[in-house]
């Protein structure tokens, strides 16, 4: 049996294969310019090798090519690199790494969604980046106008501060007003196509009722978690979204710091924004007097967080009893 590790950069990928002993058999670098390539040295070994790749921002493609014929494992660069340290490194030293704690069974192993899942991911964060990027347009209108120092006396954005926006004579200011129109464009269609695939995801429906969660949140949120079942209970979901607070044990005390922030930070964000809706539409609910309880204590932001956590904790129960939500 041989095993596979490979590095992988934008413009080439370093491979390095070796046998149940660790022994090289082979190593060398693919241009990642020519996809034939890579299906090329997918072709040149048996069927079904171990194959390990890090995740990166091209990691998707070659997965998808080497799956096809191959076991193919995805390592999290985070823990294998604190497994894999050297003082020498070279993505050739790299892959031949990878290989060997492959066959040693030493890899920390990233979750790879379902294709389905992974088109509702990139669907919603696609609907997310869109509105970070007006955002960061609004602001700059906000900014160009306090330079010149120009107020319009209405609520940023609305019908009336649109119109009175067109009569400014600056071209950063109608630039971006032109940018922001264009996105709106764009998100309306994304909006369209967030609300189909909702509809068609058995997770969104039953995570729709939750209150205070929308059929984009509940895409999001379970795109984000993938297979409920891959978590032995809500901790492990809770642990998985970054939302437990760190812990540090020494010399017989434990103490606990501030969340870890592991894991995606859309599903964070999402559960920020669906905790505060929720408490609106459910005041006399569980996670609203939690979120009260706790507030009066240490404030709205730690409030916020920990009520985030147990709202994520109701989901996990929605999603792994197969039952809608009820107060």
């Amino acid at each position: 049996m041989s095993y596979v590790g490979m590095d992988l950069h934008k413009a080439f990928t370093q491979y390095a294969v070796v046998n149940g002993d660790g022994v090289i058999l082979d190593e060398g670098r693919i241009e990642n310019e020519d996809p034939s390539e890579l299906e090329k040295f997918s072709d040149s070994l048996a069927a079904n090798t171990n194959i390990v790749i890090e995740s990166s921002s091209t990691w998707y493609w070659v997965y998808k090519m080497l799956s096809k014929r191959h076991h193919v494992i995805l390592s999290n660069p985070a823990k294998t690199k604190a497994i894999a340290s050297a003082k020498v490194k070279t993505d050739r030293i790299d892959s031949i790494t990878l290989a060997n704690l492959l066959r040693g069974g030493y890899i920390a192993e990233s979750y790879i969604p379902p294709a389905r899942i992974m088109e509702f991911r990139e669907l919603v964060r696609y609907r997310a980046n869109l509105v970070r990027q007006r955002a960061q347009l609004k602001n700059r209108v906000h900014a160009s106008l306090l330079m010149n120092n120009i107020r319009i006396d209405a609520k940023p954005f609305t019908e009336k501060f649109v119109a009175e926006l067109r009569k400014v004579d600056d071209y950063r200011v109608q630039g971006c007003l032109r940018l922001i129109e264009s996105v709106n464009r764009e998100l309306k269609e994304v909006e369209k196509l967030i609300a189909q695939k909702a509809g068609e995801s058995e997770d969104a429906k039953l995570l729709m009722t939750i209150p205070g969660i929308s059929y984009y949140s509940a895409l999001l949120i379970s795109s984000e978690i993938g297979a409920i079942d891959r978590f032995p209970d809500s901790s492990g979901l809770v642990a998985y979204a970054g939302l437990s607070p760190s812990t540090h044990s020494s010399g017989g005390k434990t103490y606990h710091g501030p969340i870890t922030k592991r894991g995606s930070p859309y599903l964070r964000w999402v559960l920020n924004q669906c905790t505060r809706s929720h408490i609106k539409t459910e005041p006399d609910g569980t996670v609203a007097l939690f979120y009260d309880r706790l507030a009066r204590k240490k404030g709205d932001q730690k409030a916020i967080v920990a009520a985030s956590a147990k709202l994520l904790k109701i989901a996990f129960w929605v999603l792994k009893e197969r039952r809608e939500y009820h107060s």
